[in-house]
């Protein structure tokens, strides 16, 4: 599942969003619900692959308790997405890749360790960390030079109207 979680992430980078994927599975391994991340084009900052994939799960089901699912994601959720995970009561939860800066299954916070949580679940963390870090490595590798070529091509822009300014 987690190979499909990293094909919806593609979906997310063609739309130049952060490559983030998730897939929501019943017991049985069927797809319930799927998500990644639209928080660009939405101007959504709640549109992560988690929130997209358990609302759509919600909707599915008529339910807001999403109970003996599992969710894979290619990247540690964070304390928005943790919350939404805790509320949505699924039974197990899968990710990729660790987020240092803001993960909040363990890298930066540990949202689940709290003994006072309402709810438990099973954390399973590294699954194809490799290939999970290395697509959002190479996004924001891809999204730095770009940003590089478009200031220069902002500064050679300038340095011709600066030449046809100064021959007038």
């Amino acid at each position: 599942m987690m190979r499909y979680a990293l094909s919806l992430a593609d979906k997310a980078e063609a739309l130049g969003e952060i490559p983030v994927g998730a897939v929501l599975v019943d017991e049985e391994g069927n797809i319930v619900a799927e998500g990644w991340n639209l928080s660009i084009i939405q101007h959504d900052p709640t549109a992560h692959a988690e929130i997209v994939a358990l609302r759509q799960a919600g909707q599915a089901q008529q339910n807001y308790r999403l109970l003996n699912t599992t969710l894979y994601v290619t990247l540690e959720p964070c304390t928005m997405c943790a919350g939404a995970i805790l509320h949505s009561r699924i039974k197990r939860l899968v990710f990729g890749a660790y987020d240092l800066k803001t993960g909040a299954v363990g890298s930066r916070f540990h949202f689940f360790d709290d003994y006072k949580m309402n709810h438990s679940l099973d954390i399973t963390g590294g699954v194809l960390e490799e290939q999970c870090s290395q697509k959002l490595s190479n996004f924001f590798q891809k999204r730095r030079e770009q940003k590089k070529q478009k200031k220069l091509f902002k500064r050679e822009l300038q340095q011709i109207i600066n030449e046809e300014n100064s021959r007038q």
